[in-house]
């Protein structure tokens, strides 16, 4: 197994940030075998979505509904609402496994792998790519 981490920035602001480059460059050269893609984070998780459509934007809305930024979290530290930071990984879980056909994304046409940090207080998140070839 090869594996690596990555540094993204997702700033601020709850976000959804598309970082299928990233996984396809870390495959890129290899054969066939399995992506697995893992944020070791506690408020952070990745889901493979369309996005650039409107999706991404639909699915903060989604988890801004369900998981309202309000005090009614007994998890308090942090900014107001970052109770349901916490929460947050067990709807949007912090992995996703991927086939690896030929060292390319065996994605959909419109699938993108997908960071999804709604924790302004960390901005900064490690991902890390392992490869398993087949």
């Amino acid at each position: 197994m090869r594996s690596d981490v990555i540094t993204v920035q997702t700033g601020a602001r709850p976000t959804v940030r598309d970082i299928t480059a990233e996984a396809q460059q870390f495959v890129s050269g290899e054969g066939d075998g399995l992506l697995h893609v893992f944020v070791p984070h506690a408020t952070a998780g990745l889901a493979i979505i369309e996005t650039g459509s409107g999706s991404d934007d639909d699915l903060l809305s989604a988890l801004s509904d369900l998981l309202p930024a309000t005090d009614r979290w007994r998890h308090r530290h942090g900014s107001p609402g970052h109770g349901r930071d916490h929460v947050l990984p067990a709807f949007i879980p912090p992995y996703a496994t991927v086939p690896v056909l030929g060292g390319r994304l065996a994605l959909g046409t419109w699938q993108s792998i997908c960071l999804v940090d709604t924790n302004g207080d960390n901005p900064t998140r490690q991902v890390r790519f392992s490869f398993l070839p087949g």
